[in-house]
């Protein structure tokens, strides 16, 4: 078991504020760990307490998108931006929301060979688009999510997951952050 959570030398603040120690006692509590991301952004508060609060707006928060489509789309942008954590992490939660571990392999390797519906495809079709070139999106895109069912709303929040993947992934990944290492057993 590794220790290392970045490449960079970056202690976590201590002690850590009671707001942010209790909510790593949730995690602990919750998940049987605390993320390895929010230790890295815990060596400033200025910084940690903004990520968590979208965090927890974008994939805990009131939405017409599902937890494990949320967490589909964070596993198929992590794995377009080839971010280890990212691709470890949310593909365990993946297992574990869907009960399904072939489908958090298939979130993590080629999405195209999971067994989804036409929501999740038209879904995980869109956010690819996002990832790779939003600049490109177009109201075709956004009308295709609406073919299947998506409201405006819902098309605000996958884009909005997307955008907050594809910045966490260039964090992680130009840090060396390191997924915990009990992520890769989970839900198998």
């Amino acid at each position: 078991m590794s220790d290392t959570i970045t490449a960079l030398d970056l202690p976590m603040l201590d002690p850590l504020p009671a707001d942010i120690q209790k909510y790593f006692d949730i995690c602990d509590d919750k998940l049987g760990l605390v993320p390895n991301v929010l230790k890295a952004y815990a060596f400033d508060m200025e910084k940690l307490r903004p990520f968590m609060a979208m965090y927890n707006e974008l994939m805990l928060g009131e939405s017409g998108l599902s937890k494990l489509e949320r967490e589909m789309i964070a596993v198929v942008v992590s794995s377009i931006n080839s971010c280890w954590y990212c691709q470890v992490a949310h593909g365990a939660a993946v297992r574990a929301l869907s009960g399904n571990p072939a489908l958090g392999e298939a979130m993590v390797m080629n999405w195209r060979m999971a067994d989804l519906d036409a929501r999740q495809t038209a879904m995980l079709t869109f956010g690819e688009r996002v990832a790779k070139a939003s600049s490109e999106t177009s109201e075709t895109d956004r009308q295709a999510l609406r073919d299947v069912g998506f409201t405006d709303r819902d098309i605000w929040d996958i884009a909005a997951t997307v955008g907050f993947y594809s910045m966490s992934n260039r964090m992680a990944s130009a840090v060396g952050m390191q997924p915990n290492d009990d992520y890769h057993a989970q839900a198998r």
